[in-house]
């Protein structure tokens, strides 16, 4: 893994690109987004969303986030928002860091599955399991917690991260998804594959520093 001073200089070597702005609230669905710029060390500006604001945030920012939710970037003129698509978003934009496998890599169609799987199934499925909501299998796109949970199992019970036995940023979703069930909602039962899962994540550097940034904008 390079260390960021290294990621910096690969980033200025590559020429001047537009800044990254990043709409973020604090300890929401965007914060997987902001672990992932620290594991990136891409340069950006953090704009904070009054997401829980009577009201929510502000009209004006409909013009980013149809739906006045985050995340968001904007790149340029490039306006990005969805989990998934950001992270693809900006893997693509900073190939050189490696956090992403490459088209024709045997391990890509898992990649992209598992960026899709934690905002199409994980969250969703959350959701419903922390509100006490009620609704048959058959009726929902999502599926069921429990087979959420046993999907997730195996994942991590065959190799070490998301995908393979290499951190990429897959991880910063299904790391935080994993993270915010366990720690904060405490629904997700607390099983020693889940638990060693996120002992390996909590080690890296990126990771630290993108839990202190979003304790201190909270």
């Amino acid at each position: 893994m390079t260390s960021t001073a290294a990621k910096a200089e690969v980033h200025a070597s590559a020429g001047e690109l537009p800044k990254l702005k990043f709409f973020h609230a604090p300890q929401s669905r965007s914060s997987s987004v902001l672990w992932l710029l620290e594991e990136l060390g891409a340069p950006y500006e953090m704009e904070l969303v009054g997401i829980r604001d009577e009201g929510g945030a502000p009209e004006s920012y409909r013009t980013i986030q149809p739906n006045k939710k985050v995340p968001a970037i904007a790149h340029g003129d490039t306006i990005v928002t969805e989990r998934a698509a950001i992270v693809l978003y900006l893997t693509e934009l900073y190939p050189e860091v490696g956090l992403a496998p490459k088209m024709g890599d045997p391990l890509r169609g898992e990649f992209l599955t598992r960026l899709v799987y934690t905002d199409a199934v994980f969250d969703p499925v959350l959701t419903a399991k922390a509100h006490g909501f009620e609704y048959q299998s058959i009726n929902v796109s999502y599926g069921t917690f429990d087979d959420m949970v046993a999907n997730v199992e195996r994942i991590l019970s065959a190799h070490d991260y998301a995908v393979g036995d290499s951190f990429t940023a897959a991880d910063t979703q299904f790391g935080t998804a994993i993270h915010y069930s366990l720690s904060v909602a405490k629904v997700l039962p607390e099983k020693p594959v889940f638990t060693k899962y996120l002992e390996r994540l909590m080690k890296r550097p990126a990771f630290q520093r993108f839990m202190a940034k979003d304790a201190g904008t909270a």
